[in-house]
Protein backbone atom coordinates (compact mmCIF):
# COMPACT_ATOMS: atom_id res chain seq x y z
CA UNK A 1 0.00 0.00 0.00
CA UNK A 2 2.65 2.09 0.95
CA UNK A 3 3.17 5.36 2.73
CA UNK A 4 0.20 6.39 4.50
CA UNK A 5 -0.39 9.89 7.08
CA UNK A 6 -2.53 9.06 9.56
CA UNK A 7 -3.83 12.04 11.16
CA UNK A 8 -6.31 12.57 14.00
CA UNK A 9 -6.82 14.86 17.12
CA UNK A 10 -6.69 13.06 20.67
CA UNK A 11 -9.05 10.61 22.38
CA UNK A 12 -12.14 9.36 20.85
CA UNK A 13 -10.74 10.70 17.68
CA UNK A 14 -7.50 8.35 17.75
CA UNK A 15 -9.05 5.65 19.52
CA UNK A 16 -11.06 4.90 16.35
CA UNK A 17 -8.70 5.40 13.92
CA UNK A 18 -5.96 3.12 15.27
CA UNK A 19 -8.58 0.55 15.54
CA UNK A 20 -9.92 1.24 11.70
CA UNK A 21 -5.86 1.23 10.36
CA UNK A 22 -5.99 -2.55 12.05
CA UNK A 23 -8.79 -3.19 9.76
CA UNK A 24 -7.82 -1.64 6.90
CA UNK A 25 -4.11 -3.69 6.83
CA UNK A 26 -1.41 -0.35 6.74
CA UNK A 27 1.48 -2.38 8.47
CA UNK A 28 2.73 -0.27 11.62
CA UNK A 29 6.37 0.17 9.91
CA UNK A 30 4.03 2.13 6.91
CA UNK A 31 2.55 4.35 9.16
CA UNK A 32 3.36 8.24 10.36
CA UNK A 33 1.00 9.39 12.69
CA UNK A 34 0.22 13.22 13.64
CA UNK A 35 -1.83 13.42 16.49
CA UNK A 36 -1.97 15.44 20.14
CA UNK A 37 0.64 14.29 22.80
CA UNK A 38 -1.23 12.99 25.92
CA UNK A 39 -1.41 9.93 28.01
CA UNK A 40 -3.64 7.46 25.37
CA UNK A 41 -1.00 8.87 22.18
CA UNK A 42 1.96 8.02 23.98
CA UNK A 43 1.24 4.66 25.14
CA UNK A 44 -1.57 3.69 22.20
CA UNK A 45 1.34 4.64 19.72
CA UNK A 46 4.12 3.36 21.35
CA UNK A 47 6.61 1.94 18.60
CA UNK A 48 5.49 4.06 16.10
CA UNK A 49 6.28 7.08 14.31
CA UNK A 50 4.87 9.89 15.23
CA UNK A 51 4.85 13.83 14.71
CA UNK A 52 2.67 15.66 18.09
CA UNK A 53 0.94 18.10 16.72
CA UNK A 54 0.09 20.91 19.19
CA UNK A 55 -2.83 20.39 20.98
CA UNK A 56 -5.61 22.76 19.07
CA UNK A 57 -9.21 23.04 20.82
CA UNK A 58 -11.98 23.68 18.81
CA UNK A 59 -12.47 27.13 16.67
CA UNK A 60 -8.81 28.00 17.91
CA UNK A 61 -7.44 29.94 15.06
CA UNK A 62 -3.98 30.65 16.54
CA UNK A 63 -3.21 26.86 16.79
CA UNK A 64 -5.13 25.77 13.79
CA UNK A 65 -2.24 28.14 12.16
CA UNK A 66 0.30 26.14 13.18
CA UNK A 67 -1.23 22.96 12.14
CA UNK A 68 -1.39 24.18 8.67
CA UNK A 69 2.24 25.03 9.11
CA UNK A 70 3.56 21.73 10.35
CA UNK A 71 1.04 20.19 7.57
CA UNK A 72 3.13 21.86 4.73
CA UNK A 73 6.40 20.75 7.09
CA UNK A 74 5.53 17.19 7.10
CA UNK A 75 3.93 17.15 3.38
CA UNK A 76 6.80 18.55 2.19
CA UNK A 77 9.50 16.31 3.63
CA UNK A 78 7.67 13.01 2.72
CA UNK A 79 5.19 11.58 -0.19
CA UNK A 80 2.59 9.58 0.73
CA UNK A 81 0.40 7.15 -1.23
CA UNK A 82 -2.51 7.47 1.06
CA UNK A 83 -3.62 10.41 3.73
CA UNK A 84 -6.71 9.16 6.62
CA UNK A 85 -8.25 10.72 9.34
CA UNK A 86 -10.85 10.61 11.93
CA UNK A 87 -11.23 14.59 12.73
CA UNK A 88 -11.03 17.29 14.07
CA UNK A 89 -8.79 20.16 13.36
CA UNK A 90 -6.02 17.90 11.90
CA UNK A 91 -8.51 16.45 9.11
CA UNK A 92 -8.71 19.77 7.80
CA UNK A 93 -5.25 21.17 8.07
CA UNK A 94 -3.59 18.05 6.83
CA UNK A 95 -6.38 16.21 3.91
CA UNK A 96 -6.56 18.81 1.63
CA UNK A 97 -3.08 19.28 1.71
CA UNK A 98 -2.01 15.90 1.29
CA UNK A 99 -4.68 15.50 -1.73
CA UNK A 100 -2.97 17.99 -3.77
CA UNK A 101 0.38 16.52 -3.58
CA UNK A 102 -0.57 13.40 -4.63
CA UNK A 103 -2.52 11.41 -1.73
CA UNK A 104 -5.33 9.32 -2.11
CA UNK A 105 -7.41 11.33 0.69
CA UNK A 106 -9.62 9.62 3.05
CA UNK A 107 -11.74 11.64 5.77
CA UNK A 108 -14.27 9.07 8.22
CA UNK A 109 -16.23 11.20 10.08
CA UNK A 110 -16.48 9.88 13.79
CA UNK A 111 -18.80 7.48 15.08
CA UNK A 112 -19.77 10.47 17.70
CA UNK A 113 -21.89 11.31 14.60
CA UNK A 114 -25.01 9.74 14.26
CA UNK A 115 -27.50 12.75 12.52
CA UNK A 116 -25.25 14.09 10.02
CA UNK A 117 -21.37 15.56 9.62
CA UNK A 118 -19.60 17.05 12.27
CA UNK A 119 -18.53 20.78 11.02
CA UNK A 120 -15.09 19.42 10.50
CA UNK A 121 -16.80 16.92 7.65
CA UNK A 122 -19.07 19.73 6.41
CA UNK A 123 -16.30 21.73 5.45
CA UNK A 124 -14.26 18.97 3.95
CA UNK A 125 -17.10 18.01 2.08
CA UNK A 126 -18.50 21.12 1.10
CA UNK A 127 -14.77 22.28 -0.30
CA UNK A 128 -12.59 19.80 -1.08
CA UNK A 129 -13.65 17.30 -3.59
CA UNK A 130 -10.15 15.75 -3.51
CA UNK A 131 -10.82 14.29 -0.44
CA UNK A 132 -13.06 10.83 -0.35
CA UNK A 133 -15.44 11.12 2.47
CA UNK A 134 -17.28 8.52 4.54
CA UNK A 135 -19.96 8.15 7.79
CA UNK A 136 -20.53 5.29 9.90
CA UNK A 137 -23.97 5.76 9.46
CA UNK A 138 -26.19 4.21 7.18
CA UNK A 139 -28.93 6.46 7.40
CA UNK A 140 -27.45 10.22 6.48
CA UNK A 141 -24.97 8.70 3.65
CA UNK A 142 -25.12 9.65 -0.07
CA UNK A 143 -23.17 10.15 -3.00
CA UNK A 144 -20.92 12.22 -0.88
CA UNK A 145 -20.52 10.57 2.24
CA UNK A 146 -19.75 6.80 1.70
CA UNK A 147 -20.99 3.91 4.26
CA UNK A 148 -18.64 1.02 4.62
CA UNK A 149 -19.99 0.25 8.29
CA UNK A 150 -18.85 1.08 11.95
CA UNK A 151 -16.30 0.75 14.31
CA UNK A 152 -18.94 -0.74 16.33
CA UNK A 153 -20.23 -3.30 14.26
CA UNK A 154 -17.29 -5.64 15.71
CA UNK A 155 -18.84 -5.68 19.20
CA UNK A 156 -22.07 -7.54 20.46
CA UNK A 157 -24.00 -8.10 23.33
CA UNK A 158 -22.87 -10.49 25.98
CA UNK A 159 -24.27 -12.99 28.35
CA UNK A 160 -25.88 -11.56 31.59
CA UNK A 161 -23.75 -12.07 34.81
CA UNK A 162 -25.13 -12.38 38.41
CA UNK A 163 -23.80 -9.47 40.83
CA UNK A 164 -23.58 -10.93 44.22
CA UNK A 165 -25.25 -8.71 47.13
CA UNK A 166 -25.63 -6.08 44.14
CA UNK A 167 -22.42 -4.97 45.56
CA UNK A 168 -19.89 -2.42 43.25
CA UNK A 169 -16.19 -3.07 44.57
CA UNK A 170 -14.07 -1.71 42.04
CA UNK A 171 -14.83 1.38 39.67
CA UNK A 172 -13.30 3.43 36.84
CA UNK A 173 -14.53 6.50 36.07
CA UNK A 174 -13.22 8.21 32.92
CA UNK A 175 -14.00 12.25 31.21
CA UNK A 176 -11.28 11.77 28.86
CA UNK A 177 -8.51 14.88 28.57
CA UNK A 178 -10.22 17.86 26.77
CA UNK A 179 -8.36 20.76 28.36
CA UNK A 180 -10.59 24.12 29.25
CA UNK A 181 -13.82 21.68 29.91
CA UNK A 182 -14.84 20.09 33.48
CA UNK A 183 -17.49 17.96 34.04
CA UNK A 184 -18.67 18.60 37.72
CA UNK A 185 -22.29 17.28 37.72
CA UNK A 186 -20.90 13.96 37.14
CA UNK A 187 -18.70 13.80 39.95
CA UNK A 188 -21.02 15.46 41.92
CA UNK A 189 -23.00 12.27 41.48
CA UNK A 190 -20.41 9.62 41.17
CA UNK A 191 -18.62 10.48 44.60
CA UNK A 192 -20.93 9.80 47.19
CA UNK A 193 -22.38 6.63 45.20
CA UNK A 194 -18.97 5.20 44.97
CA UNK A 195 -17.84 6.18 48.35
CA UNK A 196 -17.95 2.38 49.57
CA UNK A 197 -16.05 1.00 46.32
CA UNK A 198 -12.83 -0.51 47.54
CA UNK A 199 -11.18 0.99 44.50
CA UNK A 200 -11.66 3.30 41.84
CA UNK A 201 -10.14 5.21 39.28
CA UNK A 202 -10.96 8.43 38.95
CA UNK A 203 -9.27 9.67 35.59
CA UNK A 204 -10.35 13.27 36.08
CA UNK A 205 -9.34 15.05 32.89
CA UNK A 206 -9.04 19.12 33.04
CA UNK A 207 -10.60 19.06 37.02
CA UNK A 208 -9.30 19.32 40.18
CA UNK A 209 -10.81 17.19 42.43
CA UNK A 210 -9.90 18.07 45.82
CA UNK A 211 -12.89 19.58 46.76
CA UNK A 212 -14.12 15.94 46.98
CA UNK A 213 -10.93 14.47 48.97
CA UNK A 214 -10.29 12.28 46.04
CA UNK A 215 -7.07 12.19 43.69
CA UNK A 216 -7.80 12.55 39.89
CA UNK A 217 -5.24 11.85 37.35
CA UNK A 218 -5.28 13.74 34.19
CA UNK A 219 -4.96 11.19 32.12
CA UNK A 220 -3.57 7.79 32.12
CA UNK A 221 -1.34 5.46 29.59
CA UNK A 222 -3.99 3.82 27.20
CA UNK A 223 -2.28 -0.30 28.98
CA UNK A 224 -2.96 1.29 32.51
CA UNK A 225 -6.94 2.08 31.59
CA UNK A 226 -7.30 -0.89 30.02
CA UNK A 227 -6.34 -3.00 32.86
CA UNK A 228 -8.25 -1.14 35.22
CA UNK A 229 -11.14 -1.38 33.23
CA UNK A 230 -10.53 -5.06 32.68
CA UNK A 231 -10.76 -5.44 36.72
CA UNK A 232 -13.50 -3.36 37.30
CA UNK A 233 -16.87 -3.94 38.14
CA UNK A 234 -18.29 -1.19 36.72
CA UNK A 235 -16.70 1.55 34.09
CA UNK A 236 -18.61 5.24 33.88
CA UNK A 237 -17.62 7.37 31.37
CA UNK A 238 -18.16 10.51 29.36
CA UNK A 239 -19.64 9.74 26.60
CA UNK A 240 -16.86 9.98 23.87
CA UNK A 241 -16.21 7.41 21.52
CA UNK A 242 -12.43 6.54 23.07
CA UNK A 243 -14.16 5.68 26.02
CA UNK A 244 -16.88 3.51 25.18
CA UNK A 245 -14.41 1.60 23.21
CA UNK A 246 -12.05 0.93 25.43
CA UNK A 247 -14.82 -0.25 27.93
CA UNK A 248 -16.36 -2.27 24.92
CA UNK A 249 -12.60 -4.06 24.57
CA UNK A 250 -12.63 -5.17 28.30
CA UNK A 251 -15.74 -6.95 27.96
CA UNK A 252 -17.99 -3.80 30.10
CA UNK A 253 -21.30 -2.47 29.47
CA UNK A 254 -20.27 1.21 30.56
CA UNK A 255 -22.89 3.38 31.77
CA UNK A 256 -22.06 6.44 29.46
CA UNK A 257 -22.88 9.96 30.62
CA UNK A 258 -23.15 12.93 27.46
CA UNK A 259 -21.21 16.24 28.39
CA UNK A 260 -23.54 18.79 27.78
CA UNK A 261 -22.81 22.28 26.02
CA UNK A 262 -25.25 24.59 28.26
CA UNK A 263 -23.35 23.71 31.14
CA UNK A 264 -19.82 24.29 29.42
CA UNK A 265 -18.95 20.88 29.35
CA UNK A 266 -18.50 20.69 25.58
CA UNK A 267 -18.68 22.76 22.30
CA UNK A 268 -21.66 20.65 21.61
CA UNK A 269 -24.11 18.16 22.11
CA UNK A 270 -22.38 15.24 20.06
CA UNK A 271 -22.01 13.11 23.23
CA UNK A 272 -25.61 12.52 23.54
CA UNK A 273 -25.34 11.44 19.84
CA UNK A 274 -23.08 8.57 21.18
CA UNK A 275 -24.62 7.73 23.98
CA UNK A 276 -28.18 7.01 22.53
CA UNK A 277 -26.25 4.78 20.05
CA UNK A 278 -24.60 2.31 22.03
CA UNK A 279 -27.69 2.18 24.32
CA UNK A 280 -29.35 1.40 21.15
CA UNK A 281 -27.38 -1.57 20.43
CA UNK A 282 -27.57 -2.54 24.13
CA UNK A 283 -23.70 -1.64 24.44
CA UNK A 284 -23.76 0.43 26.96
CA UNK A 285 -26.25 2.38 29.41
CA UNK A 286 -27.21 5.78 28.49
CA UNK A 287 -27.67 8.26 31.76
CA UNK A 288 -28.18 11.82 32.76
CA UNK A 289 -25.12 13.31 34.92
CA UNK A 290 -27.88 13.57 37.82
CA UNK A 291 -29.71 10.52 37.59
CA UNK A 292 -27.46 7.68 38.33
CA UNK A 293 -28.70 5.61 40.92
CA UNK A 294 -26.95 2.59 42.75
CA UNK A 295 -29.05 0.15 40.18
CA UNK A 296 -27.50 1.30 37.26
CA UNK A 297 -24.17 0.17 38.36
CA UNK A 298 -25.51 -2.79 39.27
CA UNK A 299 -26.82 -3.40 35.80
CA UNK A 300 -24.11 -2.32 34.03
CA UNK A 301 -22.01 -4.88 36.46
CA UNK A 302 -23.85 -7.82 35.04
CA UNK A 303 -23.64 -7.21 31.82
CA UNK A 304 -20.94 -7.85 29.49
CA UNK A 305 -19.89 -7.63 25.40
CA UNK A 306 -18.16 -9.55 22.66
CA UNK A 307 -16.07 -8.86 20.29
CA UNK A 308 -17.47 -10.36 16.91
CA UNK A 309 -16.00 -11.03 13.35
CA UNK A 310 -15.01 -7.19 11.80
CA UNK A 311 -17.58 -5.72 9.49
CA UNK A 312 -15.75 -5.49 5.88
CA UNK A 313 -13.25 -2.72 5.55
CA UNK A 314 -14.48 0.92 5.34
CA UNK A 315 -12.43 1.76 2.97
CA UNK A 316 -12.32 -0.69 -0.18
CA UNK A 317 -8.55 -1.29 -1.38
CA UNK A 318 -8.86 -0.16 -4.49
CA UNK A 319 -9.86 3.25 -3.06
CA UNK A 320 -6.88 3.35 -1.36
CA UNK A 321 -4.07 3.48 -4.40
CA UNK A 322 -2.82 6.97 -5.74
CA UNK A 323 -4.70 7.89 -8.94
CA UNK A 324 -7.30 10.32 -10.24
CA UNK A 325 -10.24 11.01 -8.09
CA UNK A 326 -13.54 9.20 -8.15
CA UNK A 327 -16.10 11.14 -10.11
CA UNK A 328 -19.89 11.20 -8.49
CA UNK A 329 -20.87 8.50 -10.58
CA UNK A 330 -18.24 6.79 -9.74
CA UNK A 331 -19.10 7.00 -5.74
CA UNK A 332 -23.05 6.33 -6.24
CA UNK A 333 -21.50 3.25 -8.36
CA UNK A 334 -19.26 1.63 -5.81
CA UNK A 335 -22.12 2.38 -3.09
CA UNK A 336 -24.13 0.00 -4.89
CA UNK A 337 -21.61 -2.49 -5.68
Amino acid sequence: MGSALLVCSGGGHLKQLFTLVERIGIPPEDQLWVTFRNGLSESLLAGREVVYAPFTAPRDLVNFGKLLLLAQQVTTRRAFDVAISTGSSPALAFLPLAARRGASAHYIESAARADGPSRTGAIIAARFPGVNTYTQYPGWADDRWLYRGSIYDAFSTGPTAVVRDASIRRAVVSVGTQEGFTFDRLFKTLVPLLADCEEVMWQSGDQDLSEYHITGRPSVPHDELKSAVSDADVVIAHAGTGAALTALEQGKCPILVPRLARFGEHIDDHQVQIGREMDRRGLALFRSAEDILHADLVEAASRNTVKVLPPPLLLEPARLARGPRLSAEQRIASRSA
